[in-house]
């Protein structure tokens, strides 16, 4: 219940004032609405696929997949010295231009 959690990202919920990044398994256990006790898996799975469906990817999504993959380290320097994380400019999807 102790073990500590350090969170990927943190939207800073309703009624909260400053960010909260780092918690543990029985802070999670007693306050997160999505995986408090007494919450069953067919509940979670419903409420993610609902929130989910309603929220657009993180807006650091890309940047933080590339750095995490390498276990926290920046992809090596370009021959001019520069490290780049590199995001698509092309959308997936044809609504995304709009």
């Amino acid at each position: 219940p102790q073990t500590r959690l350090w969170m990927c990202h943190d939207y800073k919920a309703p009624g909260r004032d400053v960010f909260a990044w780092q918690s543990s398994v029985a802070e999670q256990r007693a306050h997160n609405p999505h995986v408090k006790d007494g919450v069953t898996e067919d509940q979670f799975v419903e409420f993610r696929t609902k929130r989910d469906a309603t929220l657009a990817a993180p807006l650091l999504l890309l940047p933080s997949i590339q750095v995490n993959i390498r276990a926290g380290r920046f992809p090596p320097a370009e021959s001019n010295g520069v490290r780049y994380l590199l995001v698509p400019v092309t959308p997936r999807r044809a609504d995304a231009l709009a």
